[in-house]
């Protein structure tokens, strides 16, 4: 019977963890960085990490280990205040704890633009997705997503995440957004 654990594939808080390995370790895990920018000036910045959802996970697995068909292409997305992250959430099929936010000017999602992998890592420090407050806003976090529909419900949910506290921001903030994917090994 331990035999059969040993090889199940656990999913535990939306990381893939093989049940042998110590479950600090993590497979694939988001990170973001936001400034904020204020008249020109850095007025606060918060690092957090990303739940990468089961449809974030299910994708991966699809698109990569199958080699079905891919587009990679992929978004940026805020939250309002106080959000929450489950595994379960989709962008389609629903998120009950948080609500995406559309208090920016840019028409849609900025884009995700990642640069070369390297050291089981990439991101996007060198092209940041930015987003320009269009007005009075409390934001609690952000996501990932393949479509840039702003406020839509279509695409793939990658994963979210929500800042240590919420942070209100005023017309003309800008945010400067770092996302850093990384795998580890087993």
């Amino acid at each position: 019977m331990e035999q059969n654990r040993v090889n199940n594939i656990d999913v535990e808080a939306g990381v893939i963890a093989n049940s042998i390995m110590p479950p600090t370790e993590k497979f694939l895990k988001t990170h973001y960085k936001f400034e904020c920018v204020r008249n020109g000036k850095l007025i606060w910045t918060e690092e957090f990490d990303n739940l990468v959802v089961d449809a974030g996970l299910n994708d991966s697995l699809d698109k990569h280990l199958k080699g079905s068909a891919y587009t990679a292409a992929w978004y940026v997305g805020v939250v309002g205040a106080t959000p929450t992250f489950a595994a379960g959430d989709t962008m389609s099929g629903g998120h009950a704890g948080w609500t995406e936010s559309s208090t920016y000017d840019e028409a849609a999602r900025p884009t995700l633009t990642l640069g070369a992998v390297s050291g089981k890592s990439v991101d996007n420090s060198a092209s940041k997705a930015v987003f320009t407050i269009s007005g009075a806003v409390t934001l609690g976090g952000a996501f990932v997503v393949s479509t840039n529909n702003k406020g839509g419900s279509t695409g793939i949910l990658y994963g979210g995440g929500a800042f240590s506290q919420n942070r209100a921001l005023v017309d003309n903030d800008v945010l400067n957004v770092t996302v850093t994917c990384t795998a580890a090994a087993s």
